[in-house]
């Protein structure tokens, strides 16, 4: 018979009927399954530490926000953000549901071209695009968004040396009223850099302007900053079509729509106060609809949404390591996940869930990961039950950029693991092991003989 565990006993306060700030009820069920997989199976089969992406709920999220914004506007596209999760099965899923792909650098450029898509639907974004970039997505048909004004006189002559014809749209940066102002990326609207960079491409004759391009930020909340950002674009295009008789082909929203994860300092959770995919496409395609853009030029709508398609499809399963009291006497739980893994754990209150049923007894506890730094910090204060050595847990909502900003930093990466619609799972991406970083490796010739 095993010996029961020791639980110290705390005095925790009941106030029956009484809610918090968050409802009345304060503890969860637990995730036992993902998809109809069963945690433990997958960590006995996988390991552990295990990031889980579900297909299933991909595709939902994905046809939820085209739903809310094909029934407001006649002209929409979805362009899949590379950056927030580039894994190709993750990429390829968008695309099969129709998405073309947004990129911000020439290997995310490569990556979509691999994926099958084709260049005269790929954007591409980004600060810091080559030479070499320019001329493979103007030769390509991709859609460049300019940033600043050496990448369009780079253009300009690139077009003029090679004999092409890019395709080109300008971000813009603008005053929508969120604090902070997204400025340094693009074109600023306010002071008109924005118009004089309009003009030099459209008295050029190089390259051909197809559209007008922004985003406002991340993890947005404010569903009226949108509108005020798509009525600004809306001018801008109703402007050259006035000065210049030319109709842009595309507004491009960008993307930051907030996930429904829960910010660090917010009193309520993200699942009562994110705005909702209908709210969002009310007010973007109001401030198109009801600019001065005449009806028969109406332009695409192109939403780059990432975070927000992808969170909720993602999660880390992993295994309690061990338990501890603080030296102020209070509970922490060490487990076998670290801000390498969860980067978003250093922004986000993270919902962590026990894999099996557990105890309603709680107490206050501080969850650390496995690194030796003092910073690896997943939860800073969670009512939470006591989970013993080897138990299993589930941290949701971890799909977006956790997989593309993870580092290796004292362990190895795990796998990863894509389940689809029929409960088959695939390993979409292998564990890092020694052999990767030493065959990268080198060392010079004066230190690989043995000193006597």
């Amino acid at each position: 018979m095993e010996k029961l565990r020791f639980e110290r006993p705390i005095i925790k306060r009941i106030e029956t009927g009484m809610p918090n700030k968050f409802g009345t009820k304060t503890e969860y069920d637990p995730i036992s399954h993902i998809d109809g997989v069963a945690v433990a199976d997958l960590i006995k089969k996988y390991g552990s530490p295990l990031f889980v992406v579900s297909e299933k709920t991909i595709r939902k999220t994905f046809n939820d926000a085209k739903r809310s914004f094909y029934t407001r506007y006649p002209r929409v596209q979805f362009a899949w953000s590379y950056k927030t999760n580039y894994l190709d099965a993750v990429c390829r899923v968008f695309h099969d549901e129709g998405s073309w792909a947004e990129v911000v650098s020439g290997f995310e450029y490569d990556k979509a071209i691999r994926n099958g898509v084709k260049g005269d639907k790929i954007i591409f974004n980004g600060p810091d695009k080559s030479e070499a970039d320019l001329e493979k997505a103007a030769k390509n048909g991709s859609m460049i968004h300019l940033d600043h004004f050496d990448e369009l006189y780079t253009l300009i002559e690139l077009a003029e040396k090679k004999n092409l014809k890019p395709k080109v749209a300008v971000r813009v940066n603008m005053d929508t009223g969120i604090y902070p102002s997204w400025d340094r990326f693009g074109f600023n609207y306010e002071n008109g850099e924005a118009w004089d960079a309009i003009n030099r491409i459209m008295l050029n004759k190089k390259l051909e302007l197809v559209g007008l391009h922004t985003h406002i930020g991340t993890y947005i909340l404010s569903v009226k900053s949108y509108g005020i950002a798509a009525s600004k674009l809306s001018y801008l295009a109703s402007e050259i079509e006035k000065k210049y008789g030319h109709a842009i082909k595309y507004i491009d929203m960008g993307g930051g729509f907030a996930s429904k994860n829960t910010l660090k300092g917010a009193y309520l959770p993200g699942t009562d106060t994110c705005p909702s995919f209908d709210e969002y496409a009310e007010s973007i395609t109001s401030g198109i609809i009801n600019s001065e853009i005449k009806p028969e030029n109406l332009p695409f709508l192109i939403l780059e949404s990432g975070r927000a398609l992808i969170d909720d499809a993602g999660y880390i399963i992993g295994t309690t390591l061990a338990n501890k009291r603080l030296p102020d006497g209070r509970r922490s739980m060490i487990i076998d996940v670290g801000v390498n893994l969860l980067f978003t754990s250093f922004w986000y209150e993270h919902k962590i869930t026990p894999a099996h049923a557990f105890t309603q007894h709680t107490e206050d506890t501080t969850i650390f990961g496995p690194l030796c730094m003092n910073i690896d910090v997943i939860r800073q204060n969670i009512s939470f039950p006591v989970l013993k050595k080897g138990d299993q847990f589930v941290i949701s909502k971890v799909g977006a950029y956790n997989m593309t900003q993870w580092l290796q930093f004292i362990t190895l990466r795990p796998k990863i693991v894509l389940i689809d619609l029929k409960k088959g799972v695939h390993i979409i991406r292998e564990s890092e092991t020694a052999e990767n970083f030493i065959r990268m490796e080198k060392t010079p010739e004066h230190l690989t003989s043995r000193q006597e």
